[in-house]
């Protein structure tokens, strides 16, 4: 599994510029089932992705960002292994 983190690298008139592209990319991946939660980050300055499947298929996904391809944020991926979860998130434990 793998938390996402973009840090938008361009004022937010770029990035809303690109927002309704970004949303229907978003939107794609969650009906891959490659995302299972995102948002923005507090204050605004970029947001996180919550994603599972393979570090080269996300990466290759995070390329066709329309963030990505216009230039206005950067990515940090962190992977990790969920060893515990919530009552009702136990799917997202690996074996």
């Amino acid at each position: 599994m793998f938390v996402v983190s973009l840090t938008y690298t361009a004022p937010l008139s770029d990035v809303d510029a690109l927002l309704d592209a970004h949303v229907a990319w978003l939107k794609q991946a969650y009906a891959d089932g490659a995302f299972l939660a995102s948002g923005r980050k507090v204050p605004r300055e970029g947001g996180v992705i919550l994603a599972r499947g393979e570090r080269a298929v996300l990466e290759a996904r995070l390329a066709k960002d329309p963030f990505a391809q216009g230039g206005v944020a950067r990515y940090d991926i962190i992977e990790f292994v969920p060893g515990m979860t919530a009552p009702g998130l136990e799917s997202l434990k690996e074996a």
